[in-house]
C-alpha cells in the first residue's frame, strides 16, 4: 500500500533550529524527570524495599518480591503508551506530555510518603503496588510523546540527532536517581538510610516534577501533527490502536524484536549489577552506585553523539554493531565485576552503557519513522512498552533466578540470556527498512 504525503518546508534551520532546540529541551527535562522517579523505584528494590515492604522475608528472596512490584511497572507502560497515545493522536502530543509527567509526579511522591509493613503489615506492599502502577502507566505515555515531540519539530536530516535528547534525558534521569541514592548512601549509616533515608529521593521529585511541567506547558504543539488534524477530525475513524494492528502489524513486531536486547542488557548493566555487587560478591553500595553515575554521565553524552552519527551512516549499522557488542560484553562485565576492583567495575558499567547507547540513540527516530502521523504516537508507544513487558519487566526476575544461589551466583547464564535477547533483536533489524533521513509526513490510515 502507497503512504500519503504531506508536503511541507523543511524544519530544523534557522527559527526553526531555535523552536527545536525549545522543544528537545523540553523534552530533555521531562523525560529526565520522569525516569529519574522510574529508575529510582528499581535501585530501591534492589537497596531497601525487600527489607522496608517485604516484612521478614527480607533477603534475596525480599528483593526478588521487590523486583516482582518494579516489574508491575512495566506492565501497566502499554496500557499506558495504548491511552497516552490514543489522545496523542487525537488531540495533540503537548497535552499527553503534561499529563504524564504530572501524574508520575503524584505517584513517586507518594512512595516517599508510604508506612512500612512494621508499621501497617501487607497494605504496604500494595499501596506500594498501586504507586508502581500508577508510574508505569504514566512512563507508558511518556516516551511517545516526548520523542514525537523532539522528532516532528526537526529536520529529516537530523532527525537522530534532536530525538536522541529524550533518549539521553533517560540516561541524566538515572544520573539523577543514582546520584542522589550515591550521596546518601556514603553520608548515612545503613541503619539511617533503610530507615528514613531512602525516602528523601522520592520526595525531591516533587522539585523536579515542578521544573519539568513549567518547561513543557511553553512549548508548541508538534507541526507535523498539526497538519493533518484537520483530517483527523473529519475522518470516520477507529481506535487508533485498531488502525495500528491493520496497517502496521509487521512495523508493531520489528519495533519488539529490536526493543529486546537494548531493554534487557540496559537492565542487566544498571539494576541487576547493584544486586549483584551488594548481595552476591559483597561490593560497597557506594562503589557500585559511583560506577552506575559516571556510566550514566559518559551515556548522557554518548547518545546524542550516536543519534548524530545515524543521521550520516544509518540506524541500522549502528543497531546491529550494539546488539552484538551487547551479547558479548555481558560475559566481560560480571568477570569485571568479580575482580572487586572499583577500576574494573567501572570499565565495566562505562563499555556496557556506551554499547547500550549504539542501540538506544537511534531508537527514538527508528520507531517513529515506522509509522503514520494519524497513528505515530500510539504505534511507537505500543512497540515500544509491549517489549517492555518481555524484556525490562523480566529481565531483574529471571537475571536473580538465572544467577542463583547468593554464594554461587551463575553469571554465564545471565549472558546467555543477554546473547539470546540479542540475537532476537538482530533478526528484527534486518527486517526493517533503513528509514535515515525518510519524511515523517506520510499516513495510510488518512489515505
Amino acid at each position: 500500500m502507497t503512504t500519503q504525503t504531506i508536503p511541507t518546508e523543511d524544519r530544523g534551520t534557522g527559527s526553526g533550529s531555535r523552536s527545536v532546540g525549545k522543544v528537545v529541551f523540553a523534552s530533555l527535562i521531562g523525560t529526565a524527570t520522569e525516569w529519574y522517579d522510574f529508575f529510582l523505584f528499581g535501585s530501591a528494590a534492589a537497596l531497601v524495599f525487600g527489607e522496608v515492604f517485604f516484612g521478614q522475608i527480607g533477603g534475596t528472596t525480599g528483593t526478588l518480591y521487590a523486583f516482582m512490584t518494579y516489574a508491575l511497572g512495566f506492565v501497566a507502560r502499554p496500557i499506558g503508551g495504548v491511552v497516552f497515545g490514543h489522545f496523542g493522536d487525537r488531540v495533540g502530543r503537548k497535552k499527553m506530555l503534561v499529563a504524564s509527567l504530572l501524574m508520575m509526579g503524584i505517584g513517586t511522591f507518594a512512595i516517599g510518603l508510604l508506612p512500612t509493613y512494621a508499621s501497617i503489615g501487607i497494605a504496604a506492599p500494595m499501596l506500594l503496588v498501586f504507586c508502581r502502577l500508577l508510574q508505569g502507566f504514566a512512563v507508558g505515555g511518556e516516551w511517545g510523546g516526548a520523542v514525537l515531540m523532539a522528532a516532528e519539530h526537526g529536520s529529516d536530516g537530523w532527525r537522530g540527532f534532536w530525538s536522541s535528547w529524550p533518549q539521553a534525558g533517560v540516561a541524566l534521569g538515572n544520573l539523577l536517581a543514582t546520584g542522589v541514592l550515591w550521596v546518601l548512601a556514603a553520608v548515612q549509616s545503613e541503619s539511617a538510610f533503610l530507615d528514613w533515608g531512602w525516602r528523601i529521593p522520592f520526595l525531591l521529585s516533587a522539585v523536579l516534577v515542578a521544573v519539568g511541567l513549567w518547561v513543557r506547558l511553553t512549548v508548541e504543539e508538534s507541526p507535523v501533527f498539526q497538519e493533518v488534524a484537520d483530517q483527523v477530525e473529519k475522518k470516520d475513524r477507529g481506535l487508533p490502536i485498531l488502525e495500528v494492528i491493520k496497517e502496521y502489524p509487521r512495523e508493531v513486531f520489528v519495533a519488539m524484536g529490536m526493543r529486546l536486547a537494548e531493554n534487557i542488557s540496559y537492565y542487566i548493566f544498571t539494576v541487576i549489577s547493584i544486586t549483584y555487587a551488594t548481595t552476591y560478591i559483597a561490593v560497597d553500595k557506594p562503589v557500585i552506585l559511583r560506577a552506575l553515575l559516571i556510566g550514566a554521565a559518559i551515556q548522557f553524552f554518548v547518545v546524542p553523539a550516536f543519534g548524530a552519527l545515524s543521521d550520516k551512516v544509518g540506524r541500522r549499522p549502528l543497531y546491529l554493531a550494539g546488539a552484538v557488542g551487547v551479547a558479548i560484553w555481558t560475559f566481560v562485565f560480571f568477570n569485571l565485576l568479580d575482580t572487586k576492583e572499583p577500576s574494573k567495575i567501572l570499565l565495566g558499567v562505562v563499555v556496557g552503557l556506551i554499547l547500550h547507547s549504539l542501540m538506544y540513540a537511534p531508537q527514538a527516530a527508528f520507531f517513529s519513522e515506522l509509522f503514520g502521523t494519524s497513528v505515530r504516537y500510539t504505534g511507537a508507544s505500543v512497540g515500544y512498552q509491549l517489549a517492555s513487558i518481555f524484556a525490562g519487566a523480566l529481565a531483574p526476575i529471571l537475571a536473580l533466578k538465572l544467577l542463583g544461589d547468593v554464594n554461587d551466583g551463575n553469571t554465564t547464564a545471565v549472558g546467555i540470556y543477554v546473547a539470546i535477547a540479542s540475537a532476537l533483536t538482530i533478526i528484527a533489524v534486518l527486517f526493517a527498512h533503513e528509514t535515515k533521513a525518510s519524511s515523517l509526513r506520510h499516513d495510510r490510515v488518512l489515505e
